[in-house]
């Protein structure tokens, strides 16, 4: 990277539905960004692709890749990055697992993922393989804090065009259940790094005989570094789990809301724990006879009894004794505990809080839904949200403000940072966070099965991250810092926080989550617009709760990563990959993914470029900003249903315009002479482009595959139209 000139723009390739939008939408990127001297490169940090860089010595030598994510690691650290970061999977294990199989299936010579590493070549293989898993993306990546909010085009749109949203009721029984203790949130230690304590440190374990572990060596602790230790009681999290299936009233849907793909060690483990409870009685008759994980869910059960009869009797009585489950899909049978990676909060909560309080039971009817959030450190939020839309009703949103994000997640923040220190207890003992000098930092009593981890945050994002919610609280008005003082964590966040605002002259409230949660909507409902500067989880949390009320989904978001080196990151929105998006277009043939959030994406990654020096890219991303603005008011996204508008329309559309913007400027004559004759064509043209783009609708259809697709047989789904090709080249 040291020699090679930096790219003028990266678009990365990634998974499920937005990377079928990208075999519609990239072509057209790099011709009309071709026009103007920039050239749009690729770099692969997909799911398959993560795996096949990580095993060269097991591949051919034509099908070995280079290791994209860690060269992009390298790269935006440096001013001249420019990433369009799309949503990628983030993966469970039984993802992991199905795109281990499918690349098997295709001729890589891939090993199996050896659940239970025994041999210094499995321990290899697993850690290779375990590099893939989870957040694997992001905190590599995420070298700057994060700066969300809805483009003024989108809000106004969706203040013009109200989505649906559920009626509350003032009794709704929909609820938040969470521990009473000894969970993340109360037992968490932190501190300050000081001069005098920076450097090295370990992680150990030492059993109630006195034997001695090492969980994590080599950790490094900068002066100005919050430090955070805490764990969840296994016994306590059971105990939990019993008593609210014990505790459902008739006609109330039974849930569990985690996020076990970033959090891909504790959040599995705590799903592994509610499935184990719920078929307690089960699993004590057949356990023993099993060769099945509950951290892998219902799904992989099904999978492993199917064709034993007395089991699976067994298995629909079991379930048939328990409350009725909230269904990730009625028609299929999928209840929210068959597959880890199906419920994840930050999408599940909102979807319950948009509808009214109601999910889907098995029979296919709503219902109100008890939503267990375990730990404490953030189910307030979603509890004080229901319980003021219980008092208020509904969100209005033709007349509410927009609320937008400054988060900290800067070189792997918090929680979401936090996989490589995570443990599950192996006996009971004491886990510790022990420096060099000697010092025991953070200790813990646990015992066996307890989840227990350690975080950090350093004190530059900090600092930047204070300065970016100065700057976006100026330009706003109304906003606030979620921190509670009373979480070990928070309150060394304050010490920061608070001299900073006094030392700026800047009066901004600083309050617990669940305080500021009703402070937010308060303001918006006043048609205040409301700047929520959180930390790197509620960053998460909050931009797909407050976006999905607003504007319906999350994925229209203004994602602004300001590099700390200088660079840009922009990423298209929130709202994740849409693997239902996928089974739809293999189905129907219709793809419904909403190319919105790579439009702004890419407006800002070209006015990035302008402040560089590259005028023709200014006039690029303003003609963006433009097409984007008349897409939106003639009615051309994409909808629901076979023979509608979807994906490949939308995007022809959107070039459209844009050529046409780009025609009408006066600041390049050579752009304006180029576009003019695209846009006159494709208009003379849009008949049989539109004619072409439709064809094929209904009829199933097949791309080579899931995770690998085959990129000819892609392309000729998603470019259809022989016309436009021509066009656009």
């Amino acid at each position: 990277m040291a020699n090679a000139k930096t790219p003028d723009m990266i678009y990365t390739k990634v998974d499920e539905a937005p990377e079928l939008a990208s075999a519609s939408l990239l072509p057209i990127i790099r011709s009309f960004a071709g026009a103007a001297g920039i050239e749009v490169e690729t770099r692969d940090i997909s799911l398959a692709g993560r795996i096949l860089s990580q095993f060269p010595d097991f591949l051919e030598e034509d099908q070995r890749i280079a290791d994209d994510l860690a060269e992009l690691g390298d790269l935006v650290k440096t001013p001249d990055a420019n990433v369009i970061k799309l949503p990628n999977i983030s993966a469970s294990q039984p993802q992991l697992d199905a795109a281990i199989a499918e690349l098997q299936a295709q001729g890589f010579a891939l090993p199996d993922y050896p659940a239970e590493a025994s041999t210094d070549a499995e321990k290899d293989i697993q850690a290779r393989y375990d590099r893939v898993k989870g957040s694997a993306v992001n905190p590599v990546l995420r070298e700057g804090n994060s700066d969300r909010r809805a483009a003024k085009a989108v809000k106004e749109y969706a203040k013009a065009n109200p989505h649906s949203m559920g009626d509350w009721a003032s009794d709704s029984k929909t609820t938040v259940a969470s521990m009473s203790g000894n969970d993340f949130f109360a037992n968490e230690k932190s501190t300050t790094i000081t001069a005098a304590q920076a450097g090295g440190a370990t992680i150990t374990f030492t059993g109630e005989d006195g034997s001695e572990s090492v969980l994590k060596d080599g950790l490094n602790f900068l002066a100005g570094e919050i430090v955070d230790a805490t764990f969840m009681s296994a016994s306590a999290l059971r105990d939990f789990v019993r008593a609210e299936i014990d505790s459902m009233e008739p006609g109330v849907l039974f849930s569990v809301h985690l996020k076990a793909t970033m959090m891909k060690v504790s959040d599995p483990i705590i799903f592994g724990h509610f499935v184990s409870v719920y078929l307690e009685d089960f699993i004590a008759k057949h356990g023993d006879a099993l060769d099945w994980n509950p951290n892998d869910g219902i799904g992989e059960l099904e999978n492993q009894i199917a064709g034993n009869a007395e089991m699976e009797a067994d298995l629909k009585a079991a379930l048939a004794a328990r409350p009725d489950m909230y269904m990730v899909d009625s028609d299929r049978g999928i209840t929210n505990l068959h597959v880890p990676s199906d419920v994840i909060i930050d999408a599940s909560m909102p979807a319950v809080i948009r509808a009214g309080g109601i999910g889907w039971g098995p029979d296919g009817k709503a219902a109100p839904t008890k939503c267990c959030i375990p730990d404490n450190c953030y189910a307030g939020v979603y509890d004080e949200t229901i319980n003021y839309f219980k008092a208020n009703g509904k969100l209005d949103v033709t007349t509410c403000g927009a609320v937008s994000n400054v988060g900290l997640m800067a070189q792997k923040a918090e929680e979401y940072g936090s996989h490589p220190t995570t443990f599950e207890a192996s006996a009971k003992g004491t886990i510790a966070v022990v420096l060099d000098n000697g010092d025991v930092l953070h200790s813990h009593d646990v015992d066996a099965g307890d989840i227990w981890r350690s975080c950090t945050v350093k004190k530059l994002p900090i600092e930047d991250w204070i300065r970016l919610g100065l700057r976006r609280h100026k330009a706003t008005g109304t906003s606030a810092f979620w921190l509670d003082a009373n979480r070990a964590h928070d309150a060394e966040l304050i010490k920061y926080v608070e001299p900073a605002l006094k030392e700026a002259g800047v009066d901004i409230p600083i309050m617990a989550p669940r305080e500021a949660t009703r402070f937010t909507l308060e303001n918006m409902v006043e048609g205040r617009d409301v700047v929520t500067i959180t930390g790197n989880v509620l960053r998460d949390y909050l931009t797909d709760l407050f976006p999905i009320l607003e504007l319906g989904t999350s994925a229209k978001m203004l994602s602004i990563v300001s590099l700390m080196q200088g660079g840009g990151l922009f990423e298209t929105g929130a709202g994740g990959s849409a693997p239902k998006h996928v089974q739809q277009l293999h189905g129907e043939n219709h793809l419904r993914w909403d190319s919105l959030g790579e439009f702004c994406a890419l407006g800002e990654s070209f006015d990035f470029l302008a402040d560089k020096g590259r005028s023709k890219a200014g006039i690029l991303g303003k003609a963006v900003a433009e097409a984007t603005q008349k897409l939106l008011l003639n009615g051309n996204s994409p909808e629901r249903k076979v023979g509608q508008n979807d994906n490949r329309t939308s995007h022809y559309w959107f070039a459209r315009y844009w050529a046409e913007a780009l025609a009408a400027q006066g600041d390049d004559a050579e752009l304006a002479a180029h576009f003019g004759a695209i846009a006159g064509e494709m208009a003379a043209k849009e008949d049989a482009i539109i004619a072409e783009l439709m064809t094929g609708q209904g009829d199933a259809v097949d791309l080579g595959g899931y995770y690998n697709g085959d990129v000819d047989k892609t392309a000729a789904v998603m470019r259809p139209s022989a016309t436009l090709n021509a066009i656009i080249g």
